[in-house]
């Protein structure tokens, strides 16, 4: 998978992934639009499917709700690249379906960036620099829930 890099520092929360006044929304697709609206308004309008969200330490702190995850999810973002991230929105983003890595390296990243992503070996490679960072590959059972979209298409699956 490939993409464009949208460059985050360190400890984004879930409150600038999508601000609490829109939590009265619940899918991806009334999320989506207020992704980061108060952080990088122009995020939403702009983003492309594949996209890569690139972050330092912390990602996703604060809340515990799903929001955050339910909205990046439909922005269509191909995966969260992280330092590291905040356990519970972690676990949330895998449950929905968001891929997420974590790379020591985010720092050599820049917005803009054109990078392609191997989840099964955790390979980052800057397109744009002509660099390589490894990344923490997901288990194979993690990754399998991810590709299922989720841990209720995942269920569903091991179920039929």
């Amino acid at each position: 998978m490939k993409g464009r890099v949208w460059k985050f520092g360190d400890d984004v929360d879930t409150d600038a992934v999508i601000p609490g006044r829109y939590l009265v929304m619940n899918t991806p697709e009334e999320l989506a639009p207020y992704t980061f609206v108060g952080v990088r308004p122009e995020f939403a309008e702009n983003v492309k499917e594949n996209d890569i969200v690139v972050a330092g330490n912390n990602f996703g702190c604060g809340s515990s709700r799903e929001h955050a995850p339910i909205a990046l999810k439909g922005t269509k973002v191909g995966c969260v690249i992280a330092k590291s991230f905040a356990r519970i929105f972690f676990r949330n983003a895998i449950n929905i379906g968001v891929a997420l890595l974590e790379c020591p390296d985010t720092d050599k990243i820049d917005d803009g960036d054109e990078i392609s992503v191997d989840f099964e070996s955790g390979t980052i490679e800057n397109l744009t620099k002509g660099e390589k960072y490894q990344a923490t590959p997901l288990p194979d059972f993690v990754r399998g829930i991810v590709d299922a979209g989720g841990l209720k298409e995942y269920t569903r699956k091991i179920i039929d």
